[in-house]
């Protein structure tokens, strides 16, 4: 769930010098030559086919191998693939929005640093969110590579999006496969075991990032069949903002109603003895036009896309609150992330009264009862409109995010954060309980520099850096320069960034330099991300991640409201710790209140 805008605009420029030197990777089914980049130092492989084309008789079924290359010669990589149909969400305007794809779109990217000798780098693979319709893998991992002290491989992934990746109904589960998108990420990620040491990497060290629906992906892979996986596909979670829509079973009423719709307008009537045989038979333009309007038009809920995983009772058998209780996960550790300002992108924002909050409520969360209702104005308190103009929470209060915020105050901004909390915030609180079983490992964090609403701390990881995140930020998250840092047992030396070490060496504790920052960094000082502390149950702590200093200046927001942001010279890094259950008013309470309810809002 990105603002489209990330999706589009958000691209590190980096200058392409060519070199003579080049790889070629040979797969089996294909040989690929990357690009050397003389000004990254990076080899680039772009455009890998890791699946056949999932389209004709492919459409709806499991990815399959790749057919063999035609032709002699190695395939030169130096292009992105296709970009799988898109569709947005159902908000004003977005319907006479189409955006076109192409199903022929299973290609991962791959950003390698140069190999010495045998040696094997831990490996990144990225899943890119935008609401299961959106988005592509072809984000510049250059700016992050060039940041890591030690080497690291980056796979950038895509897989099916919208009505092709999520197409639902007891049809499409007999005669093709339901989370079709999911299926492709998990292929890819056996793509990954099977190819990646070509490439430099090593598939026994592979941590997986996604963010928003990329992060609910991966919240996904970690109950997928109960926890039962283990290690098989990856070591290492970096989920920021998971984002977890309302998640309805394969043949519930919303679920057949958007297959019924969408089979309607493509031609294929609800009348006819083989719907899904029909569909499959149409035309790639047809259906994308048909997922496109179901999704941007009623009774697709305000700000919610059609298209989603649901749980299938087989690889997903309940709701991500329910399959995270048991604390039966795959994978060892957890990297957990959320912002402060999760909300606003998504619920109507002309929520006045309470009357029209529980109207988004009943439109957001189809399934929801009026007890289940009762319960949620009881845990979110309003305290009515009259408040003053909005400010920044610094998450202790007084004020707190249930009403004030930078862009709204009373109903509305009860709004927004009673869907932050849903939606991202205590999946957020739930992932990381569940790794903190099992002898398992979880961290977690919250970006709170202003105005931190939902992926705006992908560029700090990324790049570029935008301007209110300051030099010493980045340095925290993805430093430019060797640093010295700790060495300790069975660990690498490492550039002292947050992902870098939970990458490298399962850990996000940085360095001194890093945690304060080069030009604020005082002798002996110390910061709490210097010895990063582990998220218990009993101790649920929670990393904020903020600046201080700086130039006040004016932005608008993603939204359309103004905000106060700041910008160097002055930004340094303010990282304090923090009980995450007491934070924003009790914020861990709300979240028990909404694990209760999962079974009833299907999250």
């Amino acid at each position: 769930m990105y603002p489209i805008i990330t999706f589009f605009l958000l691209l590190t420029s980096v200058p392409f010098l060519y070199a003579a030197n080049s790889t070629t990777a040979n797969l089996g089914y294909a040989s690929y030559t990357g690009i050397y980049n003389t000004s990254t130092q990076l080899t680039v492989w772009k455009g890998i086919r890791y699946a056949a084309p999932p389209i004709g008789k492919l459409r709806w079924q499991a990815p399959a191998l790749p057919p063999p290359q035609t032709g002699g010669g190695a395939i030169i990589a130096n292009k992105f693939g296709n970009a799988c149909p898109q569709v947005l969400s159902n908000k004003p305007g977005n319907n006479y929005v189409f955006i076109s794809g192409n199903e022929d779109c299973l290609f991962l990217n791959i950003w390698s640093p140069p190999t010495s000798g045998s040696k094997l780098f831990p490996v990144l693979v990225v899943i890119h969110g935008g609401g299961y319709g959106l988005g592509d893998g072809t984000v510049d991992m250059s700016g992050f590579i060039g940041g890591s002290g030690s080497g690291i491989v980056v796979v950038g992934v895509q897989y099916r999006l919208g009505a092709f990746g999520f197409l639902a109904s007891p049809e499409v589960k007999s005669k093709g496969v339901l989370n079709a998108g999911l299926l492709d990420q998990r292929f890819a990620l056996e793509w990954v075991q099977r190819h990646i040491e070509k490439f430099g990497g090593d598939r026994e060290r592979v941590t997986l990032h996604g963010l928003s629906a990329g992060g609910g992906s991966l919240l996904l892979h970690a109950v997928w069949t109960g926890g039962k996986d283990g290690n098989k596909l990856f070591k290492n979670l970096i989920t920021a903002s998971p984002w977890i829509p309302t998640q309805p079973y394969y043949n519930d009423t919303v679920s057949v109603r958007d297959y019924t719709n969408f089979a309607a307008i493509s031609g294929c009537s609800s009348g006819q003895e083989k719907v899904f045989d029909c569909l499959v038979g149409k035309d790639s333009l047809t259906l994308q036009y048909a997922s496109h309007l179901v999704s941007t038009n009623s009774p697709t809920s305000h700000g919610n896309w059609a298209w989603k995983p649901v749980t299938d009772g087989v690889n997903i058998t309940g709701p991500p609150s329910v399959m995270l209780e048991s604390g039966k996960v795959n994978g060892e550790r957890v990297l957990v992330g959320n912002n402060a300002n999760e909300g606003p992108l998504i619920p109507p924002n002309n929520i006045a009264t309470q009357d029209s909050l529980v109207a988004w409520l009943k439109d957001y969360f189809p399934t929801i009862s009026q007890a289940n209702i009762t319960n949620i104005l009881a845990a979110y308190p309003s305290s009515g409109g009259s408040v003053v103009k909005g400010y920044e929470t610094s998450g202790y209060g007084p004020g707190t995010a249930v009403n004030i915020s930078q862009v709204a105050t009373g109903q509305q901004q009860r709004c927004y954060n009673i869907y932050a909390e849903a939606a991202v915030i205590c999946p957020s609180y739930w992932l990381a309980t569940a790794f903190s079983k099992q002898n398992k490992s979880a961290y977690h964090y919250q970006y709170s520099v202003p105005f931190a609403v939902h992926s705006a701390d992908l560029s700090a990881y990324w790049g570029p850096a935008t301007e209110n995140q300051g030099p010493d930020l980045v340095n925290a998250f993805r430093s430019n320069q060797v640093l010295p840092c700790y060495i300790a047992i069975n660990r690498e030396l490492t550039n002292a960034e947050i992902y870098g070490n939970f990458i490298i060496n399962d850990n996000p504790s940085i360095s001194i330099q890093d945690a304060n920052g080069l030009s604020s960094l005082t002798p002996g000082a110390t910061n709490p991300a210097t010895n990063w502390p582990a998220w218990t149950e009993n101790n649920p702590a929670l990393m904020n991640l903020n600046q201080t200093g700086g130039v006040p200046y004016t932005a608008v927001s993603l939204i359309g409201v103004p905000v106060t942001q700041f910008r160097s010279p002055g930004l340094r890094n303010n990282f304090t710790r923090a009980n995450a259950y007491a934070w924003e008013g009790g914020r861990g309470a709300r979240c028990e209140l909404w694990r209760e309810l999962g079974p009833y809002v299907r999250e």
